[in-house]
């Protein structure tokens, strides 16, 4: 039997300093160093000023291609159809199945433009307008993920975008259908075969083969989250992702090996994922430890499964439910599963979290793949103030403003008295010219 080796960290709500010693196990600084960042500030100069020759010498030398053009990067829509129609009839049902799922949900994202009319015929709104052309990063590091492609497309698609590019460090290959056939179904524009930090600069600053885009979504390694917060502000990017975190809430009452088994639905993305449980039992947070121990020789993954419990896995031990709600809270995490016998009794009590799921059967592996909201989420405690990307990630709302004389005339005193209070005279006079005049 392989063992976990040391246990998994421990540590109670109950004691006198628990905030710190939580603080100390998240872990969650970006610690990147200023070699990566001047790395990739390099790659995103280097891309910017030699376009297609910069990000296909990259691709040569990180991805290990042998390619002479970015155009022989791109993949068409030929060939997406083709490796839709190599996968298996069961992928392919599973892919539409999710992707159906996907898009009915994310339909009820939609929002619309509005107008509402004043008693002195002045009208105000709101103008909801799709983005043109957004980039969506498919990460392919340890694995491919047919299912991000899915998530992060068809949000877009539902929102009106008329170009969606994929990016993807994959080759074409039978290898790799399954990603493909899902940039089929999901109805994306292009897809060229790059990655990292050079397929962020592609997208942000434009080559000669590949257009800029508007606003650039999805997950990635080190140098693709650097990558991002550099190139924000020169294009709109959805957040910046760490690792993936598990939080489960649990009473007492679920299966053991099920609970250990979601530990391990994140576990196994990559060593620098975070599983935590809260249970207001040291005997049931026992339990858990040797269903994991007992079922960790079975998983396939189980080198990475063990590096991140070991390194990262965390056992939290509350006084009550409620209190493991608070708890939560603290960590806001990318995930939570609220796994007790009456879940909604704290759902009102949650407030910081990228997607909750309720109740003892809601595994957050569902959610992954084809429940219907996407799985693009914020990490490292950034759902205190991001949330699950979505429709209106690809929706710009413009206001609109449209006074009638008298409406005009009603704002204007008031306007310019602000404005000379702030000591700016023009805005006063823009506004005093609107006073008491009617129309020609």
């Amino acid at each position: 039997m392989i063992e976990i080796g040391l246990p998994i960290a421990r540590i109670s709500a109950l004691d006198l300093g628990f905030k710190d010693q939580l603080n100390a196990y998240l872990k969650r600084e970006m610690l990147v160093s200023d070699e990566i960042f001047q790395q990739v500030r390099e790659i995103l100069q280097n891309v910017k000023i030699n376009g297609n020759r910069a990000v296909v010498d990259y691709t040569n030398k990180f991805d290990n291609f042998a390619v002479d053009s970015l155009e022989d990067l791109f993949v068409s829509q030929k060939q997406l159809e083709k490796s839709l129609n190599r996968i298996s009839v069961a992928q392919r049902d599973a892919l539409e199945h999710a992707a159906n799922r996907i898009e009915k949900y994310h339909e009820r994202q939609l929002t619309t433009s509005w107008q509402y009319e004043e008693e002195d015929g002045s009208v105000y709104g709101q103008k909801i307008t799709p983005l043109n052309r957004v980039g969506v990063y498919v990460p392919g590091g340890k694995a491919n993920y047919p299912s991000s492609m899915l998530m992060l497309a068809i949000p877009a698609k539902v929102a009106g975008v008329q170009d969606i590019v994929a990016v993807v460090p994959a080759r074409y290959s039978e290898k790799s259908d399954l990603i493909f056939a899902a940039a089929k179904i999901a109805g994306v524009s292009e897809v060229c075969t790059i990655g990292g930090a050079q397929a962020i600069g592609a997208l942000a600053y434009g080559t000669e083969a590949l257009p800029r885009v508007d606003k650039i979504a999805g997950p990635g390694n080190v140098y693709v989250n650097v990558a991002k917060r550099i190139v924000f502000g020169d294009v709109g990017i959805d957040m910046v992702a760490g690792p993936s975190e598990l939080t489960i809430i649990c009473d007492g009452t679920t299966d053991p090996d099920w609970i250990a088994a979601d530990l391990f639905s994140q576990a196994e993305h990559d060593e620098f994922a975070q599983s935590i449980l809260i249970a207001n039992s040291n005997e049931y947070l026992d339990q858990v430890e040797a269903s994991i121990n007992s079922l960790l020789p079975k998983m396939d993954r189980r080198e990475i499964i063990q590096a991140s419990l070991k390194n990262r896995g965390i056992f939290i031990r509350v006084g009550s439910v409620e209190q493991a709600a608070e708890v939560s809270n603290l960590i806001a995490p990318e995930h939570l599963e609220i796994s007790i016998s009456n879940p909604q009794s704290i759902l009102p009590n949650i407030t910081n979290a990228g997607a909750i799921f309720i109740g003892r059967y809601s595994a957050e592996a569902l959610g992954d793949y084809c429940a219907g909201p996407s799985h693009v989420l914020p990490t490292s405690g950034t759902s205190r103030f991001f949330s699950a990307l979505g429709v209106y990630d690809f929706q710009k709302r413009s206001s609109l403003i449209s006074c009638s004389p008298e409406g005009a005339s009603n704002l204007a005193e008031t306007a310019a008295e602000l404005a000379r209070n702030e000591l700016l005279q023009a805005h006063a006079l823009s506004a005093e010219y609107r006073l008491n005049k009617s129309t020609d």
